[in-house]
């Protein structure tokens, strides 16, 4: 087993590009298209699900017990919710954010036909007008509209172009990197994890490393609304790693320039042997790494579990500031996590036993202080 090296320009030039594909959940197919390229041009076999999710493999020297890394594809966006008299667009979010972070966005709709440019306020936009106003209205997705960039100063007119409710809206990413290694961007959740994955999966295929068990690496589609990984699990994979984002933030563990390894999230502990196998190999590769515990947080994992597979589950992650919001993360994270996904992927599976879904109780493993007695 080694640390391989990742490259840095490959994993943004994926970055810049998923980022320019608009992907909220339930609109995904278009950044489908351009991961199953991508994966295409690396060379790894891949079959989709029907609405879309991503099923990929890197061959190991045994079929099982299978592990997989998983990484969701879908962001949160908006819908078109109605149309007012004035011609100006009522919305609802798609997946959980607030309407803090959606104000003053530059957007596009996906209508059926074309698209369309406008931009997400307040209902009291002007301080010219409604004066300390704009600073007291609620913070509400129900205080915001879109104002289109078209002729359209009627209920009839926005119909005209084929503005109708129910279509999508994507918020513009705004990319940026600079010198020190910060990402500024909408969407890096979970885009950044994409594109580290897509590096990590080039750095093994560059030193044509074969795999001591097959690697399945599952590309999810509705992540951001509680069902990404319900359906996308081959049946005998026994361990998985979700990448996902952490939070930096007060009261928090997560570190922005490394890797944060979650022991628990909302919805509840991760598998004790498989986290603890990923802090090993951060510590014996000398990777920068936390441990945190996330309170209002779930991810690819525990739609794995609630929907009945018994696998176990780990939760790696990327620096992630402002989740959900103005987001930003550094290269130094990106590429810290991608190195230590190609040390999993390299490493022997957790536990031999685990092939089998039911097994004798001789071999089963033991945690520290088993008992008080």
């Amino acid at each position: 087993m080694k640390k391989l090296i990742i490259d840095p320009n490959y994993l943004l030039k994926n970055l810049k590009k998923l980022l320019e594909v608009p992907s909220p959940t339930g609109y995904t197919d278009s950044i489908v298209h351009c991961v199953g390229e991508e994966l295409q041009n690396l060379g790894v076999e891949f079959e989709l699900t029907r609405r879309g999710g991503i099923r990929a493999t890197l061959e190991g020297k045994q079929k099982s017990p299978d592990r997989a890394i998983v990484v969701h594809l879908d962001t949160i966006g908006a819908m078109v919710s109605g149309i007012k008299d004035n011609g100006r667009l009522r919305v609802a979010p798609v997946g959980t954010w607030s309407s803090r972070f959606a104000e003053g966005s530059r957007v596009t709709v996906l209508a059926d036909k074309k698209t369309f440019r406008g931009t997400l306020l307040p209902l009291k936009a002007s301080g010219h007008r409604f004066n300390e106003e704009v600073d007291t209205q609620a913070i509400s997705w129900d205080n915001l509209e879109l104002r289109l960039d078209e002729v359209a100063d009627s209920l009839k007119e926005a119909k005209a172009l084929g503005i109708e409710i129910g279509h999508f809206v994507a918020v513009d990413p705004n990319y940026e990197y600079n010198k020190s290694g910060y990402i500024n961007a909408r969407n890096l959740d979970n885009k950044a994890g994409v594109a580290l994955l897509l590096a990590a999966i080039q750095a093994i295929k560059a030193e044509a490393l074969h795999l001591p068990v097959d690697c399945h690496l599952l590309f999810t589609i509705s992540e951001e609304v509680g069902s990404g990984a319900s359906s996308i699990l081959h049946g005998d994979i026994a361990e998985m790693v979700s990448i996902d984002n952490s939070t930096p933030a007060p009261d928090q563990n997560s570190i922005e320039r490394g890797i944060t390894i979650c022991m628990m999230d909302s919805s509840g502990p991760f598998d004790y042997h498989l986290t603890k196998k990923l802090i090993k190999l951060c510590q014996d590769h000398y990777l920068p790494f936390s441990r945190d515990v996330f309170r209002y947080y779930r991810c690819d994992a525990a739609s794995a579990i609630e929907s009945g597979n018994d696998i176990r589950t780990a939760l790696a992650c990327f620096g992630l500031d402002s989740s959900h919001g103005y987001e930003r993360s550094h290269m130094d994270s990106l590429v810290a996590l991608a190195e230590l996904m190609t040390l999993y992927m390299q490493s022997a599976p957790t536990f031999k036993r685990d092939k089998e879904a039911l097994a004798p109780f001789k071999g089963f493993p033991t945690q520290p202080a088993g008992s008080f007695i």
